[in-house]
């Protein structure tokens, strides 16, 4: 578990990248991180015209015995979103290369020039492990877990963010796009608006985000919204989260927000002798883009025989059920694995499910197994399971098969052919991706698809769906049998309605709907951009505000 320092600690400094001499690509050791640079200090404009920062660069770092190093595409949705756009843009990824400790110079790899951001031990354990996943993770997600607050573990985040941001801003060529990615870097963009006005950058959230009253309790909740507002483009999973954003944004900092735009005062940048003459304001636009997969490529590989014949011997090996159910879910607090365990033996007990007909199959793959949170969760759920197949097993079949590993994707789409129901059952979600697998490799028109009215998945595909409460235990029985007793046309009339959403919507059309709305943005200082802010009425009431959220403006 990250260390939980006292909440009397000192602030640290701000800190850099380690130096010293590396080969492209090769590790050395990290030496101590030495303080950071004023903005004068940093390095003249790059060459990239697209520069993506994420916590992890797109590649996996791998260290053989002779001390060869090898670097391998992750196999993540955002990295096959990415890569074709960057390849064709001339484009750099910063990110860390998921290794403490070690230092790795810029190199190119899988057609994509990495610019490795170096994180030390204590970097992993406070940045990581502690503020984001320890205190942004549970709040953002309504406060499942309870979130942990320390000092240190923001020192460390101001930190190794303005590591980040200077790494992107000596990677940018003059006027590039860069966008930032996700809640582990959310004071990135105004870190590099500083550092590079002259740059069109654009965040976007993979989680969710939560409502004024829950992300109060932030004690660094300020810090984090001007640092978001520094984004010329600030991209959100759902409608939803987006109004949470902008009535934050209005109320804790008091910005003019009009619609989904929010007039953010400007930093006059600087050069040697003093500030430069600049606009007194800056637009920052808010906005929804559901993130989505790679449609066409999970609905190519479930097509082949060699998936397919998986998929059959998956269903033998369960002992030919006649429905099988599935979930496939990193093992964390916000996917609701508990819940929907409970529902399934119930059913069981209940006789409303025969363990004969009937199995569930679980796949709870490994999740920041240093945090307690994490911890306790597989010693519930694999309690749970263990008493529920303890009490109904029979010999050569269990009621629930649990399975606490990852599997590749050609495993996962057999898993998913072979499923006649998916259960979806998350408390709260950003997105979903595993609902969207389930219907790309789908092309047989079979299956049903369980799904949590609290991911952004549902707002795309509740039509076809049926949507579940998974806190209404009783209501989400209810579901499963609907489910699994399905006649065969509604079957296919919802599985036909959800390919159509998927198929169209994928992830390339999610990259290419931001990146096109953050190239639209006018360029800082233009005539364009004075116009644009000039059509903003400073100062005037939000048009689509509650009487509430104007009183709170006014007064905040």
């Amino acid at each position: 578990m990250p260390t939980r320092p006292s909440p009397s600690d000192n602030a640290t400094p701000l800190g850099d990248s380690p130096s010293g001499p590396a080969t492209p690509g090769h590790p050395r050791t990290a030496l101590t991180p030495r303080s950071a640079p004023s903005p004068s200090d940093v390095a003249e404009p790059g060459e990239y015209d697209l520069v993506v920062v994420a916590n992890r660069l797109p590649v996996d770092f791998t260290a053989a015995e002779d001390g060869s190093v090898s670097w391998k595409r992750s196999p993540g949705g955002l990295v096959t979103a990415l890569a074709p756009v960057m390849e064709g843009a001339d484009g750099a990824w910063v990110g860390w290369s998921g290794t403490a400790d070690v230092e790795h110079d810029p190199f190119d790899a899988s057609g994509i020039r990495c610019v490795p951001v170096t994180l030390t031990s204590e970097d992993v354990e406070s940045y990581y492990e502690g503020f984001s996943n320890d205190t942004l993770w549970p709040l953002y997600h309504d406060v499942i877990e309870t979130p942990s607050y320390h000092r240190q573990w923001w020192d460390a985040y101001r930190r190794v963010n303005h590591r980040f941001a200077r790494a992107a801003a000596a990677a940018a060529a003059p006027g590039a796009m860069v966008w930032v990615h996700d809640y582990q870097l959310q004071l990135v963009p105004a870190m590099l608006r500083t550092l590079r006005p002259d740059l069109r950058i654009g965040f976007f959230d993979h989680i969710p985000f939560p409502s004024l009253e829950i992300f109060s309790q932030l004690p660094w909740r300020t810090q984090i919204i001007e640092g978001l507002l520094g984004a010329d483009v600030i991209g959100f999973q759902r409608a939803g989260d987006a109004a949470n954003f902008l009535r934050v944004a209005r109320r804790l900092t008091g910005h003019n927000v009009r619609g989904r735009v929010v007039t953010v005062p400007a930093k006059a940048p600087r050069s040697s002798s003093g500030p430069l003459p600049g606009p007194a304001y800056r637009l920052a636009h808010v906005q929804a883009f559901p993130i989505s997969i790679d449609s066409a490529r999970f609905d190519a590989l479930a097509r082949t025989p060699e998936v397919q014949e998986r998929a059959r011997e998956i269903r033998s090996e369960l002992g030919n059920p006649k429905v099988v159910m599935l979930g496939v879910d990193r093992l964390d607090y916000t996917k609701g694995i508990r819940h929907r365990i409970k529902a399934y033996g119930e059913l069981i007990a209940d006789g409303r499910l025969d363990v004969k007909d009937a199995t569930l199959v679980q796949v709870a793959s490994p999740s920041r197994e240093n945090v307690d949170a994490y911890q306790q969760l597989r010693e519930d759920v694999e309690g749970l399971v263990g008493r529920i197949n303890g009490d109904y097993g029979e010999i050569g079949h269990s009621v629930i098969n649990y399975m606490h590993h990852s599997y590749p994707a050609e495993e996962m789409a057999a898993l998913y052919l072979a499923a006649d129901v998916l259960l979806v059952t998350s408390l709260r979600d950003g997105m979903n991706l595993v609902a969207k697998e389930y219907v790309a490799a789908r092309s047989d028109d079979r299956g049903v698809l369980v799904l949590s009215e609290f991911t952004g998945a549902a707002d795309e595909l509740g039509k076809g769906a049926l949507l579940c409460n998974p806190h209404d235990i009783d209501g989400l029985k209810e579901i499963l049998v609907r489910a699994a007793q399905m006649d065969p046309r509604e079957m296919r009339r919802r599985m036909r309605r959800l390919r159509r959403v998927v198929m169209e919507k994928d992830v390339a059309a999610w990259a290419s709907s931001f990146l096109d709305t953050l190239r639209a943005v006018p360029e800082p200082g233009s005539p364009a951009a004075a116009r644009e802010l000039a059509a903003e009425s400073l100062g005037a009431p939000d048009p689509e505000a509650t009487t509430e959220e104007a009183l709170e403006h006014a007064g905040a």
